[in-house]
Parts: C-alpha cells; sequence; structure tokens
C-alpha cells in the first residue's frame, strides 16, 4: 500500500460522532468509539434501548470495532444516554478513541502481551492530552497482541507485540518495550500534528503527509533515542536487526466464527454478526449473556474465556439470536455498505439484496463477497474481494 502522498484535501475531517452526528439519508446517524471493541453487558444493554427507542431498531458494528447507530430521533438524548453508561468519558475527544486491539488480547495460540490492558491505558492516555482533541476522526491507532490481525490494517499507529511500531502500516525500524510503548504512540500522535500545516492540503492520516512515516519516526528519533532501540524490545534476540528485518506482509484477515482454544485451556466463541448489523434484540440477547465483549474489525463479537460447559450454552444462545457460530456459515466474508434507504447516493437496498443472495448458498462463498451501492465502494475489505456493485443498470462484477 503505497504512504506519504499528500491528500490534497481542503475541508476538516467530519467524521460522525457521539455528538457530531451525520445527517444520513435516513435521518441523523451517530458513532460510538468502542477502544479494543471493549462492551460490556451493561453498555450494550444501553445501545439496545437506545437503537430501539430512539433509532432504527439496529446497531452497526463498524471496520473500527465501533458501533453506530442510526435515525436517531433525539441526538441529545443519545448522548446522554451513552455518556450515564460510562461510553463517553472525554466529550472533547469523543471522536479521536479510535483503538484497535486484537480481541483475544495474548490469549490466542500465537498471543504474546496482553493489548487489551494496553487500549485501556492508551485511551486514558489520549484523553488526558487536551491538545489531541485536534486528532482527525480518522486518525487510527492499533495494538497486535502478536497474532498479526491487526498490524496489517493500515492504522496509523501500530504497536505490535514483538516490540515493533509501525507508522501508517510502514516499518521504520523502531521498536520500543510494552511499558513504553502507549507514551510511545501518544508521541506519534502529537508529532503527526506537529507535522500539519495550517496553510497546506489537511491531512487526516499519516499517508496522507508526504513522506509522512519517515517524517514522524525523526520527530519521534530527535525527541527521545533512548526507547527507540532493538535491544530493549520484548524478543530481543529477534528485534537486534529489526531494521534489516522488517516483518513479513500481513494477510487481511477473513472474518470467522466458532470456538478458539486459549493457552489456558479455556475457550473463546467468535460469532458472525450478518452484514454487521444487531438488531436491538440480538443486542439485547449478548447482553443477557453477562459477560463483557470484544467487537472486532470484522465485524465479529468474541467472547472469550469461557470454561466447555458455558461455550456449549453460550453457543446455543448465540444461534438463537441469529448469530453464526459455524465456520461453514454462508454469512462468512458476505459484507455490504449501508446502501438505500440510509444512503443518498447508494443505486440499491444492496443488503436485502446480500440477504437473498446468502438465502441461496449452502456454505460459506471461497472468496469474500462485497456489496456496494455505488462506485464509492464504502465498507470494501482488505484483500482479495468478489465486489458486486450497484449500477444503474444492475450489479456489475468485478473481482480484485
Amino acid at each position: 500500500m503505497p504512504v506519504g502522498e499528500s491528500s490534497g484535501r481542503t475541508r476538516p475531517d467530519a467524521c460522525p460522532g457521539a455528538l457530531q452526528v451525520h445527517e444520513a439519508a435516513d435521518g441523523p446517524l451517530a458513532r460510538v468509539r468502542l477502544p479494543g471493541g471493549a462492551v460490556s453487558a451493561a453498555q450494550l444493554r444501553v445501545l439496545a434501548g437506545c437503537a430501539a427507542e430512539l433509532g432504527t431498531g439496529v446497531i452497526e458494528l463498524t471496520s473500527r470495532a465501533n458501533v453506530q447507530v442510526r435515525g436517531l430521533r433525539s441526538p441529545e438524548v443519545f448522548a446522554g444516554r451513552i455518556a450515564a453508561a460510562g461510553l463517553l468519558p472525554s466529550p472533547a475527544h469523543e471522536r479521536v478513541r479510535n483503538i484497535l486491539a486484537s480481541p483475544l488480547g495474548g490469549r490466542g495460540p500465537d498471543g504474546l502481551l496482553d493489548v487489551l490492558a494496553m487500549a485501556d491505558a492508551l485511551d486514558r492516555a489520549l484523553c488526558a492530552r487536551p491538545r489531541l482533541a485536534a486528532l482527525p476522526g480518522r486518525f487510527l491507532f492499533a495494538l497486535d497482541d502478536g497474532t498479526r490481525d491487526v498490524a496489517g490494517l493500515g492504522a496509523d499507529v501500530t504497536y505490535v507485540a514483538t516490540g515493533r511500531l509501525l507508522l501508517a502500516g510502514a516499518d521504520t525500524g523502531l521498536t520500543v518495550a510494552p511499558d513504553a510503548a502507549v507514551p510511545l504512540m501518544i508521541d506519534a500522535a502529537e508529532a503527526f500534528l506537529d507535522e500539519l500545516s495550517p496553510d497546506g492540503p489537511r491531512a487526516w492520516r499519516i499517508r496522507d503527509l508526504p513522506d509522512g512515516p519517515a517524517r514522524i519516526a525523526t520527530r519521534l528519533r530527535a525527541a527521545d533515542p533512548s526507547p527507540i532501540d532493538a535491544a530493549n524490545a520484548p524478543n530481543a534476540a529477534n528485534a537486534a536487526n529489526a531494521s534489516e528485518a522488517p516483518p513479513a506482509p500481513v494477510s487481511a484477515r477473513r472474518p470467522s466464527a466458532g470456538r478458539i482454544a486459549q493457552r489456558d485451556g479455556r475457550v473463546a466463541i467468535e460469532a458472525l454478526v450478518p452484514l454487521g448489523r444487531l438488531t436491538s434484540d440480538q443486542a439485547g440477547a449478548l447482553a443477557d449473556l453477562g459477560r463483557p465483549l470484544r467487537l472486532t474489525p470484522w465485524r465479529t463479537v468474541v467472547l472469550p474465556d469461557l470454561s466447555t460447559g458455558e461455550a456449549d450454552g453460550t453457543e446455543r444462545a448465540l444461534a438463537a439470536a441469529g448469530l453464526a457460530t459455524d465456520p461453514d456459515s454462508p454469512w462468512t466474508g458476505v459484507t455490504a455498505c449501508t446502501g438505500r434507504p440510509g444512503c443518498a447516493k447508494a443505486l440499491a437496498d444492496v443488503r436485502a439484496d446480500a440477504r437473498q443472495w446468502v438465502r441461496g448458498l449452502g456454505r460459506a462463498p471461497a472468496t469474500p463477497v462485497h456489496w456496494a451501492g455505488c462506485e464509492r465502494r464504502c465498507g470494501l475489505p482488505r484483500g482479495p474481494v468478489r465486489q458486486l456493485i450497484a449500477t444503474i443498470n444492475g450489479y456489475e462484477e468485478r473481482q480484485e
């Protein structure tokens, strides 16, 4: 992926939040940030109630493991309810709390580090810096536990459990120990703001800056070179030649479902949410499980730390709610943009068409399929994707 190309943008970022809503074709849309994809059962119940009583009855999962509620009849009441639920800790920073984290947080077979605790620490540090409220709403942090599931998502600032700090997905040779990772990531965000020109084109991401990763890395080294040293990385033997041996490219992760064995003998369950849309009833059913959940960038839900007996009951409850836990489910890898009636630019009700198409499948498609309402192809996943794009003459199929 090329980085460092100036965007040429002249307008400020208008990414929606919980307070700054977007006026969509079906009414005000609010987006709530969930750093690390973390949401408690009680918080999910509040979101379900908001969707049912104030919106269209649906909670949409985003590719950044956040949620959004459409068609709000009272954005002010919505904001008050989520603030009371602890989902709005800093009104000034609410649009910039974009933090991805490996959903299993070090519990899986390849996990090395509890990045979920780091996501909480990063969120607190971000909200504690008044200046960082000026970050664009699209600026993105990521914390990868060594699984390399979020390392390839192109975040502006990514910390990988092996010690790497990536900038706009580029390996600049920076390494740091876990206890120094959060301060360094915050410094990288500050450095991005330092690089912005008040008179030039607006940059929303590090990749929008010419030679952005190199410029940010230079500022970080100049500010404090001591922690940015391969010898201080968690695995010094592997990191010693960090700049000469960058990590291998990361393949795009496909949405999945089913049980995942944890290293402590317990299991996690990942459930597919068809087209990334939870009805208020489905959200309520998840809340009824009474467990913390992790939403993922693949629009799935992960419930960790289950015993075998708990997993059996959880799978039954998820299936009863219409959420897929079968890895071969026809819903695996099928995504869609908002389409009609929620988007004024859409040329078709792509979600309805996708649902009808999936009903004719016996198992998961061999290649991920994305349904798009127009040429913008919003929500297009990374990696090889079969694309069905609505036009005035029907759907046009492409493969990329």
